[in-house]
Order: structure tokens, then sequence, then C-alpha cells
């Protein structure tokens, strides 16, 4: 709707001009200060030994019989239309649903455990950055050091109370590892923007030693700039020797920042690309594919007159 256009980076003006003039692509790449290209250099990565093997996972007709594998330093995308099983599956390993099947192994070699709640997941290693962040991953009353703290109450407190200063330096600590922008560590987590919320999320998790790291649509409500944060700090994580998985509805962006990517269908785990040989077409074709089947077969099993 508009004719002109102006475009701020880092907290300057960098353009005024006709929008005529420009692509969604040019004004993209105004607004994060480089191109976004068909990849996105996330620095010198070493995928090592096998972090997480998840083996016939299932509940309900949700998640049916899913099975995959994740190595540290690895980044593995999980892609489908939505209602396909994504945020379900993330939940069966992190304990927030039971699972009806399955079994989950994590490290090498590979141990199997047991994980009925979060708080198992989490003494495992596992950690869970939620889809519904204002929802389920924050609390919007609180300061951002309420927040961080939250996840870490082991480290700054003892006999049921909060030492404030410690509280307030672990915020710090993480507002300048993640790049937050913000008034300080007392700011309340509801006045700053989707994607500096995001990071305190994440941030809350940096201070535990979670080997595996669960995402669920980490870029969804942020604007281009501060996705570029998470796509770099993916990059670090995987340093790390992490292993995340990363669920997604922008398949674009898995094939960005995923080292391979499973998709599921109808609860069901049709296949999995690594990156030399996928392509959008074939991610598309695996994603409707479940339902295809699950169609003929009700189809097959309709009473015929």
């Amino acid at each position: 709707v508009a004719q002109r256009i102006a475009v701020l980076r880092d907290g300057k003006l960098v353009c005024v001009d006709a929008i005529a003039h420009y692509t969604s692509e040019q004004l993209v790449t105004l607004m994060v200060g480089r191109e976004l290209g068909d990849k996105i250099d996330l620095g010198v990565r070493q995928i090592g030994e096998l972090a997480l093997n998840v083996k016939g996972l299932g509940r309900g007709d949700k998640v049916r019989d899913v099975s995959f594998q994740v190595r540290s330093g690895e980044i593995f995308g999980i892609s489908g239309l939505i209602g396909a099983g994504r945020t379900e599956l993330l939940r069966l390993i992190y304990g927030a649903d039971t699972a009806d099947t399955g079994t989950i192994e994590l490290g090498f070699p590979a141990r199997q455990v047991s994980i009925r709640t979060p708080v198992d997941a989490v003494r495992e290693g596992i950690a869970l950055v939620t889809e519904d962040r204002k929802g389920e991953g924050l609390l919007l009353t609180q300061t951002i050091s309420a927040n961080i703290a939250l996840g870490n109450m082991d480290s700054v407190s003892a006999g049921g109370l909060v030492n404030a200063r410690d509280e307030m330096s672990l915020a710090q600590r993480q507002i300048n590892a993640m790049r937050i922008r913000t008034s300080g560590p007392g700011q309340l987590v509801s006045q700053l923007s989707g994607g500096n919320q995001q990071k305190v999320v994440i941030g809350r998790w940096l201070e535990r030693e979670c080997t595996v790291m669960l995402f669920d649509e980490p870029t969804r409500g942020i604007d281009v700039g501060a996705k570029f944060d998470i796509y770099a700090l993916f990059g670090e994580l995987t340093r790390q020797g992490r292993a995340l998985v990363v669920v997604s509805s922008d398949l674009r962006e898995l094939m960005l920042i995923c080292d391979r990517i499973g998709v599921l269908s109808a609860g069901r785990l049709i296949d999995t690309f690594d990156r030399a040989s996928w392509s959008q077409d074939e991610l598309l074709a695996a994603a409707f594919a479940g339902y295809q089947k699950r169609d003929a077969l009700l189809s097959e099993a309709a009473p015929r007159t």
C-alpha cells in the first residue's frame, strides 16, 4: 500500500526511497546488511558421535512409530504440514506428553533413558524452546532476570531464597552473550521485541549443560534481522557439540540451516533427506505422502454400496 519506504538497521536510517525501486530480496539485504542466499555460513562445525537416538516413538494417531538419530554438532530439521505431528513429537521427547510406545537413547555409547516428565528431560540434558513463547516459555509480567533465572534456581538460590545479586549477574551474562537489546536485566519481558523475547528463552537454557536442544518454530513472529542472530547462535551451539532438532513451517529456513531434514506426514516420518540430495519438490511430496496413503487405506476400508 506504500509509495515510499524507509529502512532502519542497527538504529540507523539506511534507506528512504520509492518502494518501486526494490524487490523484496533487496529490502531484506538492506534490513540485515547482507544477502539472503541459498546457504548461510554457520562457521566451521564438526559433526561427531551419536547424541540422540529416537526409536519407534508413538502416541495415539498423532505420532506413529517415529525413529531418527541426531549427532553432536548436527542440526536436524523436521518438516511437514500443520497437524503432521511435529510439535507433538518434540513434546514426547521432552516428556511434556507421555509416549505410548518407543524409547529414547542419549550419548555415545548410547544409553536408554526414561523420560516421563520435563524434569526427567532437563536432568538428562534435553532442552525445549516451545512454539508459544509467550504462553509457555515466558512470564511476561516478570523481568528478564526473573525469566532467565527461572530454569536455573539451583544456581541463584539457597535455602528457598533467591539471591538478587546472583540473579542479576546471571541475566547480564546472557544479555551480553545473546546480544539482547534491553535497558537492563530489570526490564519487563513484555516490553521486548519478539526476537529479544526469544533470546531470553534460549538464554535461560544456555545456562544449563544441555546436550540436546529442541526448537519448535524458533523464528516465528520475529523480524528478519533477529532470524539471522538465531541462525548464528545455532552455529555456535553446534560448535559446542550440542545436537539441535529444529521444527519449522518455513521449508526454506530448514534448507538454509539444516544438515538433514526429516519429513513428518500424518504422524509418520516418511523420509530423511541429506543436504546434498534434497530438493524442495521432494520435501513437499514427502509432506503429502502420509496423507495420500492414509486416504487410500480409508477408501479401501469404506463399505461398498
